[in-house]
């Protein structure tokens, strides 16, 4: 993943807008999951929730190079 975001002359690497992107599927995710109650089967919430988003953020990050070759 090489590349770079110009957000009004400051220049980001490319990853942050994956880590922006992914945290907000994350939010969309935690959200639907809170209404179906699946966290009641959950034994540590904070635990679970950071490891469905560095999931997440793993896999846009290896679908992203997937699609650019």
């Amino acid at each position: 993943m090489t590349g770079q975001l110009d957000l009004y002359g400051v220049f980001l690497p490319s990853f942050a807008g994956l880590a922006l992107f992914a945290y907000g599927v994350f939010n969309v995710l935690a959200w639907a999951l809170d209404k179906v109650v699946f966290y009641r089967l959950v034994w540590h919430r904070p635990l679970f929730n950071l490891a469905l988003y560095v999931t997440l953020l793993g896999g846009f990050s290896v679908a992203l190079n997937w699609f650019q070759r």
